[in-house]
């Protein structure tokens, strides 16, 4: 007999589109499964403080389609330290919950699994972040809002840019990993996307740009934060010394790609794996990220789940596509 009564459920780092709808199934899946389902505001920070709040169906009406996320989020450098998740564990015993749900990403699951593994406290973590950069699923809860906010945005500068005759150069959020870049680069018709796992390199950008066409009323260049060069500035002041005829404009797009409201898509995926988290728990699962992959659920090791970005995710003939798109 499964001996979970009580499950808490957190949100994590950085807001993603899609963590409501997230919240609303894990709430609603233990009611269904006839369980006490406790919020913790802030994420470690709040568990550590017992900032917790009883949550029922009415907690998580009207949500699934509202962007960031409804328990807060906030870092936690008190959760870095063995005193720090000792003082969560006594607050979550003391509350008398028996297993807890975390949605976030790469810091929010290396702060699950080291919890997990010195309380022996069953955890199971929600992909919940713009980057996609987690191995175990094949899309992350609110990387498609992002690269969709992107291509919106991105859009409307080309308008600019071709009643102008601009290179305008988007920067976009990515600082380990370009997938954002990559995607939304793709579907802009951008004329190069840099990021950090390919290095072209201003010598790469300029021989790109001198092969394009010469006749093209507007230049869309993607890059990552994390490229080498070092963001949308820095590939500006490099160009502007090379292609001193062009008329050269740096947009940044920041934090609006974590903002608005979760595509379907994003609302499902998260919908889906906020009820696999509590049957998993029920199941007698811990220290594993659920998520999905061609289109079936799976649970993944945190220390698998953290950083392993499947090395065929930008392959050369992603980076191929680019190229001949670009023409």
């Amino acid at each position: 007999m499964n001996k979970i009564k009580k499950i808490a459920v957190l949100t994590s780092g950085g807001d993603a589109p899609g963590m409501n709808a997230a919240i609303r199934a894990v709430v609603r899946a233990g009611i269904y499964y006839d369980l006490e389902i406790t919020g913790v505001l802030r994420g470690y920070e709040g568990l550590i403080h017992a900032d917790f709040i009883e949550m029922d169906r009415k907690s998580v009406a009207n949500i699934i389609q509202r962007g960031g996320t409804i328990l807060k989020t906030a870092r936690s450098d008190d959760f870095r330290t063995i005193g720090g998740r000792a003082k969560a564990h006594e607050q979550l015993v003391a509350a008398g919950i028996d297993a807890l749900v975390v949605i976030g990403g790469d810091g929010t699951f290396t702060g699950a699994n080291l919890f997990a593994t010195e309380h022996n406290f069953p955890v199971i973590g929600l992909p919940g972040t713009i980057d996609n950069d987690l191995a175990g699923t094949d899309f992350t809860i609110g990387y498609d809002t992002a690269i969709n906010t992107v291509i919106n945005a991105v859009d409307k500068i080309r308008d600019t840019a071709e009643s102008h005759d601009r290179l305008f150069i988007v920067e976009v959020m990515g600082r380990d990993s370009g997938l954002i870049a990559l995607r939304s680069g793709i579907g802009v018709g951008a004329e190069a996307i840099l990021i950090p796992e390919a290095n072209m390199g201003i010598a790469g950008l300029v021989t790109r740009l001198e092969m394009g066409r010469k006749d093209k009323a507007s230049k869309i260049i993607i890059v990552a934060e994390g490229d080498e060069i070092g963001g949308g500035f820095n590939v500006s002041e490099a160009l502007k010394e090379r292609f001193p005829q062009y008329d050269i404009r740096v947009s940044v797009l920041g934090h609006i790609q974590r903002g608005g409201k979760p595509s379907c898509m994003d609302r499902v995926l998260a919908s889906r794996l906020g009820v696999a988290a509590v049957e998993g728990l029920l199941e007698g699962r811990s220290g594993e990220m659920v998520g999905q992959i061609n289109r079936k659920v799976v649970f993944t090791p945190f220390d698998h789940a953290i950083k392993h970005i499947d090395a065929e995710e930008i392959t050369p003939a992603w980076l191929k596509l680019v190229e001949i798109l670009s023409l």
